[in-house]
């Protein structure tokens, strides 16, 4: 099956207003899917939940008088951020809510003090593991991180061999947006360095994953034993007409 698409607009066609996307990347432009958000943006739909481990600041100016980040960013980049200043989501579910420049205000602070975005924040690896547990058909786990703590409040606790946890449910997406370094037509995905992060792990764990990829070649180009994410995973590929822009 070719699941390659000739245009983002095309590929996130199907997006509605109120689902839940979940978008990879980790930090500062370390593969995010801009160019999917771009065009997600470009859309318009509202009442979005996204799902995120760091939604940024968005297009939102620094300060003047602030010190410039050393990460430098390509001025095609756009994060999560995006969407949220754009006020098409009302709910963000992140692990690091704030931005990579301390004191730096971002849209999702500015909404959250406002009282118009919902924030559910999670550890890191809660987060990781509710992601792969959807992607696995697991409906729920427990874990030892949170009892005890605001993140645990009104959660369910067990012992485990004397050690509390809290029962975390898997998050289902309805779409995930994720980046990729090479693809085949198939959807079998090959990531590049650290930017496997949250897109390897969001691959499969929405009922469509659209990844955005820098290469593509043809079935049987990519050894299998290269193939980080299957593409039984994958549902629909577009691709970078410049495989340099960005990061």
């Amino acid at each position: 099956m070719n699941k390659v698409v000739d245009s983002y607009d095309e590929a996130v066609a199907g997006i509605f207003d109120g689902a839940l996307l979940l978008i990879g990347g980790f930090g500062p432009a370390n593969g995010t899917p801009s160019n999917l958000i771009r065009a997600v943006y470009k859309k318009g739909v509202k009442n979005l939940t996204i799902c995120m481990n760091t939604p940024g600041n968005g297009r939102q100016e620094m300060p003047p008088n602030m010190p410039r980040p050393k990460i430098k960013t390509p001025p095609n980049y756009d994060n999560g951020g995006l969407l949220i200043q754009n006020h098409q989501v009302k709910k963000v579910i992140t692990a690091f809510p704030g931005t990579p420049m301390p004191g730096f205000p971002s849209p999702l602070h500015e909404q959250r003090l406002a009282g118009t975005l919902e924030l559910e924040m999670n550890p890191q690896g809660t987060m990781a593991e509710r992601l792969r547990a959807s992607r696995a058909g697991i409906p729920a786990f427990y874990t030892p991180t949170g009892p005890g703590t605001l993140l645990g409040k009104g959660k369910e606790v067990r012992e485990f061999n004397g050690v509390p946890c809290c029962l975390e449910t898997a998050i289902k997406g309805d779409f995930s947006l994720i980046r990729a370094h090479k693809a085949d037509r198939r959807g079998n995905l090959v990531y590049q360095g650290s930017s496997r992060n949250f897109n390897g792990t969001m691959a499969g764990a929405s009922k469509v994953t659209i990844a955005e990829v820098d290469y593509l070649v043809e079935v049987g180009d990519i050894d299998p034993e290269c193939v980080a994410t299957p593409g039984v995973f994958v549902d629909i590929v577009v691709v970078r007409k410049n495989p340099a822009e960005g990061i």
